[in-house]
């Protein structure tokens, strides 16, 4: 197996497990906590881990179509998908303390 298909296989593979913990999060309602923590709340992460894994696996099922217009349609779907999970569900940075000096 070449590369380029190893690394489409492992790209498959991480999205698919990326939107598959992401639909888990948003069934049950529940997330790892060092997750829920980053997030402003549990569904924001399930809605950013699913929408970030079905891109993912969007761009690979896109690669491996030989037609160019399918392609580019897949990948812009995936792109504004992502987009959508990086502006709106977009995990919260680390909160530092406010000192005063």
């Amino acid at each position: 197996m070449s590369t380029s298909a190893w690394t489409m296989v492992a790209g498959g593979v991480a999205g698919g497990a990326l939107a598959v913990f992401g639909l888990v999060i948003l069934l049950t309602g529940r997330a790892p906590a060092t997750t829920a923590r980053a997030f402003g709340s549990v569904r924001d992460a399930g809605f950013y881990h699913f929408l970030f894994g079905t891109a993912l696996g969007l761009v690979v099922i896109g690669t491996a179509i030989d037609s160019p217009a399918v392609t580019i349609t897949i990948t812009a779907l995936a792109v504004v998908m992502a987009g959508v999970a990086l502006i709106r569900f977009r995990p919260h940075g680390r909160r530092r303390p406010v000192t005063d000096k």
